[in-house]
């Protein structure tokens, strides 16, 4: 936090106007800009509805974060060291 209590650029906080959870990237006139934990589009937000995240806290949104990325489309082809797509067939020659 700064000295004002407003959280610093880098800081994971709560943000209870939207009810999510981000990183602080930045500040414009009286509001912040923050995006999501694991990227994505950013949001403003009133520093008044943020809470900085405990470190148990920040965890746990992180690990939310990279399961639902993980639910999200990547299947065992983006998995580095899979075999290739059809080659299970080519060793039955």
């Amino acid at each position: 936090m700064t000295d004002a209590g407003v959280p610093r650029v880098g800081t994971a906080v709560y943000d209870s106007g939207s009810g999510r959870v981000g990183l602080v990237t930045g500040r414009e006139g009286a509001r912040l800009q923050l995006r999501p934990l694991g990227g994505g589009r950013a949001w403003d937000a009133d520093p008044a509805r943020l809470r900085t995240l405990g470190p148990a806290e920040s965890l746990s949104a992180r690990v939310a974060d990279a399961n639902a990325r993980s639910r999200n489309g990547l299947g065992v082809s983006g998995v580095r060291g899979s075999p290739p797509a059809g080659a299970a067939g080519e060793d039955a020659r």
